[in-house]
């Protein structure tokens, strides 16, 4: 089948339903985690369901969840491809902040050249991560492994690389540019609130600042060897 024929809604579907799987440590995406992502009806959610699985995108037991077919994981991971180049593009040629991008990027994303999407690639010098800090697949729609830990899973003391972010909402990512948290930065947790469980952090060895539990939650971090 292929995947001109395609909506940009079910290439959407697919995508979500990858990084959902993504999230869930392989585990079937359900219908109300869908209807939920997408701000569907449960009904409607299912309908798509049954037009990605008679075209053979995705495998769908209703009531108990779905999976991708090996076709749905290549297009998906194609989808996420042109997104996430489109992002580089957008933050490193044009100038755009991390947190303007993820709307355009959607509507890029769907172009369907494969030629265009070559010569994006090297025009950017194949990029191996997004201006989120997220992986890009290759042409070939393998996704690089990343073994990262959320920062409030370190220990106390232990200096860590920021790596990536597991919100993209502009507001969380406005809040970390107020903050000056960005990719690359040290950072080094000295010590957790007992009262709020807020983070008082030394940033790049210098500046102490503190962030709430649910910032920690959602940075992504390598340890600094």
């Amino acid at each position: 089948m292929d995947n001109q024929l395609l909506s940009f809604t079910e290439e959407n579907y697919l995508k979500i339903i990858y990084l959902l799987t993504e999230r869930h440590n392989g585990n079937e995406v359900s219908t109300n985690q869908l209807a939920e992502h997408t701000q569907t009806k449960a009904a409607s959610v299912s309908d798509m369901l049954r037009k990605l699985a008679e075209k053979n995108y995705i495998n769908y037991r209703k009531y108990q969840g779905v999976t991708l077919t090996e076709a749905g994981e290549q297009i998906a991971l194609g989808v996420i491809r042109k997104h996430r180049l489109w992002e580089v593009f957008l933050v490193e040629k044009l100038g755009f902040g991390w947190d303007e991008i993820h709307d355009i990027a959607e509507q890029l994303e769907h172009i369907d050249s494969k030629e265009l999407t070559k010569r994006l690639d090297d025009f950017l010098e194949n990029p191996k991560f997004d201006p989120h800090g997220d992986p890009i697949p290759d042409a070939k729609g393998k996704m690089p492994s990343v073994s990262y830990q959320k920062l409030s899973e370190i220990a106390l003391n232990q200096s860590v690389v920021m790596m990536g972010v597991s919100v993209h909402s502009p507001a969380f990512l406005q809040h970390l540019d107020k903050q000056q948290i960005n990719l690359g930065c040290g950072l080094k947790v000295l010590e957790i609130s007992d009262f709020d469980k807020s983070y008082s952090i030394l940033l790049d060895g210098k500046t102490t600042i503190f962030v709430s539990n649910e910032v920690a939650k959602n940075l992504l971090v390598s340890i600094d060897e």
